[in-house]
């Protein structure tokens, strides 16, 4: 008569997705750089990832360990947001575990997977091939730069898919950039990527020079580096104040901490270089 299984079974059966779609994702090698039990080991070795929730239809992912070359662990973050249909809209993918993406199921399926800027779309095609059905919707641009396969570009207004729940606008003057901000009006709550910054306490030295060389240091701020992106001044203003004029109580921003107070005024003061020139 066997035994109970030991930990290791254990964890591997808790792990396992139950979910076909999933299985099918995991021996394939989402990414092309791992393939079946090389794979399936880096997945059991990530532990469980615990989503965090913000509001009735909000959670967000956090990613701290995400490093830019150099080694400067800047992290990012992957906001989740349960539609009014009971979809699922992905905004900036991150790294895939099997816990996380059971997880994210028990949301709801996900059908639309978002590249919110030129930059946040490392991870579009690992979501893509584990939920193969979603739709995926890139910044401008980003698809003949990454060769991505795409669904439909993003743009300054939103799409009748998810117009119910999102307002979207297109930050214009940045075209190496093109992020794309967003507001789920149900919980006020805004969505940035790179547009600003809420970093209070990088961990390393070589990570806290960074965010200080480019002005982000400190609580919420925009970088230099986006200063240095925008090419057309007026246009960037007319978005700028176009997002301004939303109405929003929080703002999740991809690198550093949710803002969950003064957030109207902390963009407005953020943004002062901007609209008030």
């Amino acid at each position: 008569m066997r035994g109970e299984p030991g930990g290791a079974q254990r964890e591997a059966r808790r792990a396992y997705p139950t979910n076909p779609a999933l299985r099918a994702w995991l021996f394939a090698g989402a990414t092309g750089s791992y393939t079946g039990s090389a794979r399936w080991r880096r997945l059991l070795e990530d532990g469980e990832a615990l989503l965090r929730q913000l509001d009735d239809a909000i959670w967000v992912v956090d990613h701290p360990d995400f490093t830019m070359p150099g080694g400067i662990a800047i992290g990012t973050r992957t906001t989740l947001v349960r539609l009014s249909d009971g979809g699922v809209f992905m905004h900036s993918p991150g790294p895939l575990s099997v816990s996380l993406a059971e997880q994210i199921e028990e949301i709801g399926p996900v059908r639309f997977i978002v590249a919110p800027n030129a930059y946040h779309h490392l991870f579009v095609a690992e979501n893509a091939k584990a939920w193969q059905s979603a739709e995926i919707h890139l910044a401008p641009g980003l698809a003949a730069k990454q060769q991505l396969s795409f669904t439909a570009e993003l743009g300054d207004e939103p799409p009748p898919a998810w117009s119910a729940d999102l307002d979207q606008c297109l930050v214009a003057g940045a075209p190496r950039l093109n992020e794309v901000a967003f507001l789920h009006r149900p919980s006020r709550t805004l969505i940035l990527t790179d547009l600003a910054f809420n970093v209070a306490r990088p961990a390393s030295l070589r990570t806290r020079l960074f965010f200080r060389l480019t002005g982000v240091h400190g609580g919420f701020s925009t970088s230099r580096l986006m200063r240095l992106l925008v090419r057309d001044r007026a246009a960037a203003r007319s978005s700028a104040e176009r997002v301004l004029g939303w109405e929003f109580d929080r703002i999740i921003v991809s690198h550093g901490d949710v803002l969950e107070d003064d957030a109207q005024r902390s963009l407005q003061r953020a943004l002062a270089w901007l609209t008030d020139a």
